[in-house]
């Protein structure tokens, strides 16, 4: 059976052709994307559609039998539910009288499905904006943390630089105070020698004078004489 003969199937039981292709065709669609986005698609009694993950490997060219590698790759795969192959193995009879096959769905379930859907996508959204949320949260407490430690890393590097600059000044001040006893004697040993040296200066000045004194009294005398 392929798809016109399955329309032409069902197609007295939802009142025309079109109708049964409409359905068809929006079943198949539903089944596809949810399967492509990961879900399950299970229909009880008939058997459940899911997405698989398949690992890379190596397989065989069936032309050539060359080992080839295979991709990693994701393939749709189709479980037959037991009351499906309850019929298929024969162990139970299909319904007669136009009845379906497959079970229906339990009262209530069908007017909760698309609500049920829509609060599961909503809840996965406030789940991933909350993620967001305290990724960002820790993202700026991180950068907070760093700017504080940097800034304490520059108070301290500045106390660092003011405690060498005070020993600095500590140091000068002390050689200054050892250095001023030292002027002090030195200002005291200039003073001591002071009075020496104009005693000194004195004594070589008045022989001298008393010798030009001489000479100039010698002087007056020979001119006389002449």
């Amino acid at each position: 059976m392929n798809k016109a003969q399955l329309v032409e199937a069902i197609a007295d039981k939802l009142g025309g052709r079109q109708q049964a292709a409409d359905a068809v065709d929006a079943v198949l669609d539903a089944m596809v994307r949810a399967v492509v986005a990961g879900d399950r698609v299970s229909v009880t009694g008939f058997g459940s559609f899911e997405k698989v993950d398949r690992p890379a490997r190596y397989a065989r060219n069936p032309q050539t039998g060359e080992r080839v590698r295979v991709k990693k790759t994701s393939v749709p795969r189709f479980r037959a539910g037991q009351g499906f192959k309850d019929l298929v193995a024969g162990t139970k009879k299909l319904p007669k009288g136009g009845e379906v096959s497959v079970k229906k769905a339990p009262k209530g379930s069908l007017t909760g499905g698309a609500s049920a859907t829509v609060k599961k996508a909503a809840a996965k959204k406030a789940t991933t904006a909350k993620k967001a949320a305290a990724k960002t949260a820790v993202a700026k407490k991180t950068t907070a943390t760093a700017k504080k430690t940097a800034t304490a890393k520059k108070v301290v590097a500045k106390t660092a630089a003011a405690k060498k600059t005070t020993a600095t000044a500590k140091k000068t001040t002390a050689a200054a105070k050892k250095a001023a006893p030292a002027a002090k004697k030195t200002t005291a040993a200039a003073k001591k020698t002071a009075p020496a040296a104009k005693k000194a200066t004195a004594k070589t000045t008045a022989p001298a004078k008393k010798t030009t004194a001489r000479k100039t009294t010698a002087k007056k005398t020979t001119a006389r004489k002449k």
